[in-house]
């Protein structure tokens, strides 16, 4: 008769991390890059940069979680997809710089480990990987009973890309007549999420598993929990064709207060509000939670996941380059002088 251990009477079951090592171990090698050099299980991960065609190389780092959008995805069952999201939060961050993404990190934290769920959790950011053209180089699963309600987890991912220290993106180059170019995100993304399960859950009521006849007769958890858009592949062909002097991950401030993070004081980024298409959920979310415009355009992408400033003249082509990559864009603005006393985004239409 085999005994239980002590510590998995106290809730931590070692036996079945790893257990869970061995399973998702075929999931981490499908993100293997060249500079790659550990197997999953060291107590760290080791990565050979390779340095060559970067003159001053600098290394970029990001950390993020998923936040609240985890509570819709234990509550509607459905785990696949917040991996992929914790990869573009933190991978996009680095993309506004510039950079290329190297590899990725995760935690995973619960307080009982269920195989299956941290299988499918892992799962997603494997492809998050795959889909960013990073390697996941290692990870932590954290067993912590008492710390967490049963079936809750919490997320967190660490990326570290490179770039030429001569090609990083701040928004000092950013000058008046520059065009924004908006490229689509694919829903809410990461972020409102505390607004948006008040309005749906608090307020209305909604159950996360029924169909929503305003989002197409979907069920509800399967449309809020749409991955976020990672746009690696996408910026990596934008910047190799032309000059981009900055760059904007809309996370959470939405358009009032990501944009200024490029701006120079001086100017003003003017946004033509009519000037993408703005998917379903967020005319459902505005309409159900009577949101105002302004606050719409603070707390929610609006369908747009990443602003990018480019000279003027050079705006069709980036939008040319950006549909080719498999990526929708727009141009949504321009960039003028700011009148005294006046915001950094102004709003047209």
């Amino acid at each position: 008769m085999t005994r239980t251990s002590r510590y998995a009477q106290a809730g931590v079951d070692i036996d079945k991390a790893n257990r869970l090592v061995d399973r998702i171990r075929p999931l981490v090698a499908a993100t293997r890059t060249p500079g790659v050099i550990t197997e999953l299980g060291g107590f760290a991960g080791l990565f050979a940069l390779d340095t060559s065609g970067l003159s001053d190389p600098v290394l970029v780092a990001s950390t993020d979680g998923v936040g609240t959008k985890l509570k819709v995805a234990v509550e509607a069952g459905i785990h696949g997809t917040v991996g992929i999201d914790l990869v573009a939060m933190s991978v996009n961050d680095i993309l506004v710089c510039g950079a290329r993404p190297l590899f990725f990190l995760d935690y995973f934290a619960t307080g009982r480990l269920d195989p299956d769920v941290a299988a499918e959790v892992i799962g997603g950011i494997a492809e998050g990987c795959r889909q960013a053209g990073c390697a996941l180089i290692g990870g932590e699963t954290a067993e912590m009973p008492g710390m967490y309600a049963a079936g809750d987890y919490d997320l967190a991912g660490f990326v570290v890309g490179v770039a030429d220290r001569s090609r990083l993106i701040d928004g000092s180059r950013v000058r008046e007549g520059d065009a924004l170019v908006g490229l689509a995100s694919s829903g809410l993304h990461s972020n409102g999420f505390s607004l948006v399960r008040k309005i749906c859950f608090e307020e209305r009521g909604l159950d996360v598993r029924a169909p929503v006849p305003a989002l197409g007769n979907r069920p509800l958890g399967e449309v809020l929990l749409t991955p976020t858009r990672i746009y690696a592949r996408a910026v990596a062909r934008i910047l190799e064709a032309h000059p981009v002097s900055g760059m904007v991950h809309v996370t959470g401030g939405g358009f009032v207060d990501n944009i200024p993070r490029v701006l120079p004081g001086h100017l003003q980024a003017v946004i033509r509000r009519e000037s993408w298409p703005v998917p379903a959920v967020f005319t459902f979310l505005r309409e159900a939670g009577d949101i105002p415009d302004e606050e719409m355009f603070r707390t929610f992408n609006c369908g747009i996941g990443m602003v990018l400033v480019v000279p003027g003249e050079t705006a069709d082509a980036v939008l040319e380059t950006a549909a080719a990559a498999g990526e929708p864009a727009y141009r949504i603005g321009e960039v003028r002088p700011r009148p005294e006393g006046a915001p950094a985004v102004a709003f047209a239409g």
